[in-house]
């Protein structure tokens, strides 16, 4: 019953502050303030804020919400350890058959995922690490050389 009558109350209050909006002018936000005042007492009229009451006195209604804030926080805390391992059960699966030597085709005459051969789009790998230290200072030599420095 108190319930009901604070809801008429809000209501009554939003729409004398939607009348003052519109005696302003602003119809826009007076008829958007007007739609927001009507809310709680069309909750009223429905019977929602009975059940409301009703639920917030009732301790099974508040197991249940345990239970579903429980079963809420076991699908977020999942979700986090499978971005954390690397996707779905599925995409682990494929990364691992993936990274088997059988992956390729029996009649296949390269592993497809190896080092690539005509159609390969990658670069091909410098020499080892000996000669890295000469390719880099050479790298820089050319470009001096070219801006004149």
């Amino acid at each position: 019953m108190i319930a009901e009558t604070v809801c008429s109350a809000v209501s009554a209050a939003g729409l004398g502050i939607a009348a003052i909006t519109a005696y302003r002018k602003r119809f826009l936000a007076a008829a958007r303030i007007a739609a927001y005042s009507l809310v709680p007492i069309g909750l009223v009229m429905t019977g929602v804020v009975e059940w409301l009451a009703d639920t917030a006195f009732s301790p099974t209604a508040w197991a249940g919400f345990g239970v579903l804030g429980l079963a809420w926080a076991l699908f977020a805390t999942t979700r986090v350890v499978e971005r954390r391992r690397g996707g779905t059960r599925k995409e682990r699966r494929a990364a691992r058959a993936a990274d088997r030597p059988e992956a390729a085709a029996p009649a296949a005459s390269a592993p497809s995922l190896g080092q690539g051969g005509q159609g390969s789009s990658r670069p091909a790998s410098r020499p080892a690490a000996a000669s890295r230290g000469e390719d880099d200072f050479s790298d820089i030599e050319a470009i001096l050389k070219k801006h004149g420095i």
